[in-house]
């Protein structure tokens, strides 16, 4: 299933749920879905999920489904992309971040 992130201030973010889930965890987060993060609460969320892609990534690599014919597994930090720069608008324009299931084509 995918997890589509939305803010006003920001284009939408849509990831598979499992890599959606680490995020939210990694943010402080339950991994709730559907939920949200209060404008006034997004800053920290920001900082916290920063801080968390800049410790330790080798717990953060998801390589189970890897054989030796695949290409190695997208790291999550670049994973998270997408969604820290969306996180940024959300905290610079005091807007509030939500996540629910994805419907239809992205």
């Amino acid at each position: 299933m995918l997890v589509k992130f939305t803010s006003k201030s920001a284009a939408s973010v849509s990831m598979f749920e499992k890599d959606a889930v680490r995020l939210m965890k990694l943010m402080g987060h339950s991994g709730t879905i559907p939920s949200a993060v209060r404008d006034k609460d997004v800053a920290e969320k920001l900082a916290t999920l920063e801080s968390a892609l800049q410790g330790d990534l080798t717990d953060l690599v998801d390589d189970s489904a890897q054989s030796e014919d695949d290409e190695p597994p997208i790291p999550i930090d670049r994973r998270a992309y997408p969604l820290i720069e969306l996180l940024r608008t959300a905290a610079a324009t005091k807007e509030n971040v939500s996540w629910d299931y994805a419907s239809g084509a992205f």
